[in-house]
């Protein structure tokens, strides 16, 4: 549990961010920032933000706390209001396509030449000339190799990721604005294909993938049907692996052969939740089961 002094530890205190980035990884990051003590600001257009209207839930949980205000940038009144916000704002949190930006004149040349203090953290698909190609999570996930078959991934590892790394961008950008050097604001690029691929750097090293030791091959580290669901084992270290072995009746302990998964399966399907749970408490083995 972390100390008192740790879980009030607001590192973004007295910062201003505001944001126009929409759907996913922007409100994430931006709640994100919240959650470390920054005054949030959003504008959204007059249509709102559609993460609105296709998910209600996740839009009012990554707006909590968040001051939201509709504003038509493409208008000169939009832009007044912009522009006002901006001038006592520290770091711009933006998700458009440099065209884009660039068309609403918030491109970085005219942003300092403006705001010469305003740092920005903008959240591209793919970095650099890449920047103006379509996208979305699905995609930047595939090209990280990770998505393996026809199933889609349980969740949105490219956008969350992405909001995290455009979190710790405004921290970088903070530190930097309470620096020597700090006078002038900074622009940081966070590209939701570069943080896919940080995810998915254990399968490139290969990890995970099905010879990996945590990507099936190791027997202590799979899931197993057991009698009344299933069973995420995690018993990799080679003690706990050799406690999940001896409560299998399975010895000596290759977790590589194909003999011991197979007598470790055996076992688990004989056993019910409840009395895994409880060998794993007696035995001290990493373990959790789940209902089908």
């Amino acid at each position: 549990m972390p100390s008192p002094a740790a879980s009030s530890f607001q590192p973004l205190a007295g910062v201003r961010v505001l944001s126009l980035a929409l759907n996913l990884p922007g409100p994430a990051a931006l709640l994100r920032c919240r959650g470390m003590g920054a005054t949030c600001v959003k504008l959204e257009p007059p249509a709102g933000d559609p993460m609105a209207l296709y998910n209600k839930a996740a839009y009012a949980a990554m707006h909590e706390g968040i001051a939201v205000q509709a504003a038509d940038l493409k208008t000169d009144a939009g832009q007044a209001q912009l522009h006002a916000e901006l001038a006592r704002t520290d770091v711009l949190l933006t998700s458009f396509r440099p065209s884009a930006l660039g068309k609403l004149k918030l491109d970085w040349a005219s942003l300092q030449s403006r705001h010469p203090s305003l740092c920005q953290v903008a959240i591209v698909g793919a970095p650099g000339a890449r920047a103006e190609e379509p996208g979305h999570d699905l995609t930047y996930v595939a090209e990280s190799g990770l998505v393996t078959g026809t199933e889609l991934p349980p969740t949105l590892y490219a956008d969350m990721g992405g909001a995290l790394l455009a979190a710790g961008a405004v921290l970088q950008a903070t530190l930097h604005a309470r620096s020597a050097a700090g006078a002038k604001g900074i622009y940081l690029e966070v590209a939701l294909n570069a943080s896919a691929d940080w995810l998915a750097l254990p399968r490139t090293w290969g990890l995970t993938r099905p010879e990996g030791a945590v990507g099936g091959a190791h027997a202590g580290y799979r899931v197993y049907p057991c009698a009344d669901g299933r069973v995420a084992v995690a018993a990799l270290e080679p003690h706990f692996a050799a406690r999940l072995c001896e409560a299998a009746g399975v010895a000596p302990p290759d977790m590589f052969a194909t003999a011991t998964r197979e007598g470790i399966a055996a076992w688990f399907r004989t056993r019910t939740r409840a009395e895994l749970d409880a060998m794993a408490r007696e035995r001290d083995v990493p373990l959790l089961t789940l209902a089908d």
